[in-house]
């Protein structure tokens, strides 16, 4: 899952995406409003988390800039705690609204609840066939087996589980799991695909991961997709 976190204090906006990228999520980061409302509105996020003292233009300009273009969940994080900004962060739009000081874990878990929310919402638990990922939970398993996967390795099934169906690229793949731009002279991704295959795959009858040649990787069930 991609979150885009605004935030103008750099060392909380480099913590806040140290630790959320170690709980598994992909993270963009913007320190001004200007750049933060550009990639809100042009990019594709799950949540967007969101300070109101910004520099340039103001956090409250940024979220009345996204809910005129895009119904992105937006999780306001902000020293502002008067009543007052609440009451207008939501009724501007804000899905959920954070003050500062605050709890990590608490942080993490609003962006779950908040993900969890709304419609075309992903669920906590994907499926394909025998293959069941459990993203609150960080667990995969194939029928009875628990499967013992590393955090780039969750992210990468999860990818695929979210296109079931979908062949994506190789290029699609590195900028949403490793957050980088694929470079054709590197094998990062075949690499990452042949370890998670040989752990999701090879000690099963059924097939699950596909290579298209020349385009990329996907996931389906092909005896329940018929």
């Amino acid at each position: 899952m991609r979150l885009l976190l605004i935030e103008d204090e750099i060392k909380a906006c480099d913590y806040l995406r140290k630790g959320l990228t170690e709980e598994g999520f992909v993270v963009d980061t913007a320190i001004n409003g200007v750049d933060g409302l550009h990639l809100a509105t042009t990019g594709d996020y799950d949540l967007v988390i969101l300070d109101l003292k910004l520099p340039g233009v103001s956090g409250w300009q940024v979220l009345e800039g996204v809910r005129r273009q895009k119904q992105t969940p937006v999780l306001i994080l902000t020293a502002l705690d008067e009543v007052a900004d609440r009451v207008r962060g939501l009724e501007l739009g804000a899905d959920d609204y954070l003050v500062k000081p605050f709890s990590f874990a608490e942080l993490v878990a609003r962006v779950h609840a908040v993900m969890r929310r709304g419609t075309g919402r992903e669920p906590d638990v994907l499926q394909v066939g025998d293959l069941e990922l459990d993203l609150r939970r960080h667990r995969a398993r194939r029928g009875h087996e628990r499967i013992e996967l590393t955090k780039q390795e969750f992210a990468l099934l999860a990818l695929l589980m979210q296109h079931r169906g979908e062949v994506l690229s190789r290029s699609c793949i590195a900028s949403q799991v490793w957050d980088i731009n694929f470079q054709s002279d590197t094998n990062v991704v075949d690499v990452a695909m042949r370890r998670l295959r040989a752990k999701v795959d090879d000690p099963y009858e059924r097939k699950l991961i596909r290579t298209v040649r020349g385009m990329g990787y996907g996931l389906e069930d092909e005896e329940g997709d018929g």
